[in-house]
């Protein structure tokens, strides 16, 4: 059955023409939610449900007594869904499973085309798996963003990135479960030096066996709730 938009969605798609048609970019000011509504030629609340669907795929940032901004989700061809599925073993071994089919590939053609600079950040990125999981948010650089951004391809790094932003969620419950901080610090300091070395098939083994490793952790720890095994429960 073909999927029926709806007028916020339409709305939100010709808000972003309207934003490149003006060659707005990231931190530019868009015109008040009224102007928008005239333009448009819809409500002020039809508009706001239009803008903030666009919040949530961080195309604008509506900023609370200043305005709406254009965010840096314009220039991304990956978009998050605000959808959020309930967090379970399940979707967690999910995640688990996305990563081991990407990200491998991706370490070797990283390996492939590293620059100076993206093996510097790279790096300093490495040392984020010493540090306590975060609750609410990521490191500022994470290892496995920077990897993919070493290919040279945005897309991939955004890939990479929309995907552990999607599930942010399942991604922190796999750092709070798999709690080896100084093996997950070793794991990335090889990978990092596979890279550094141009070893595409090493970067690859071992981007392999470390999610692998973490994948095998989470799926033999027991759940908190037996449900949760098969997906039941949100945790």
């Amino acid at each position: 059955m073909p999927h029926i938009t709806s007028l916020s969605e339409r709305l939100a798609q010709s808000i972003v023409e309207h934003i490149h048609a003006s060659q707005l970019q990231p931190g530019d000011s868009l015109e008040p939610s009224r102007s928008l509504a005239e333009r448009f030629e819809v409500t002020t609340p039809t508009i706001r449900e239009a803008l903030r669907r666009l919040e949530a795929a961080r195309v604008v940032e509506m900023r609370h007594g200043s305005g709406v901004y254009v965010a840096d989700g314009l220039t991304r061809s990956v978009m998050s869904n605000p959808h959020q599925p309930p967090i379970t073993l399940r979707s967690i071994l999910e995640l688990a499973d996305a990563r081991l089919s990407l990200e491998p590939p991706i370490a070797a053609r990283a390996a492939e085309h590293r620059t100076r600079e993206g093996l510097s950040l790279l790096t300093q990125s490495a040392s984020n798996a010493l540090v306590d999981p975060p609750r609410r948010a990521r490191p500022a650089l994470h290892f496995h963003t920077q990897l993919a951004a070493c290919t040279g391809n945005p897309l991939l790094e955004q890939t990479i990135e929309a995907l552990l932003s999607q599930r942010m969620g399942e991604q922190m419950e796999i750092r709070l479960r798999f709690d080896d901080r100084e093996r997950d610090y070793a794991e990335h300091l090889e990978i990092l030096e596979a890279v550094r070395s141009r070893d595409a098939d090493r970067a690859a083994e071992l981007t392999r066996a470390h999610l692998q490793g973490i994948r095998d952790a989470i799926a033999t720890s027991a759940p908190a709730d037996p449900q949760d095994a098969d997906g039941g429960e949100q945790r």
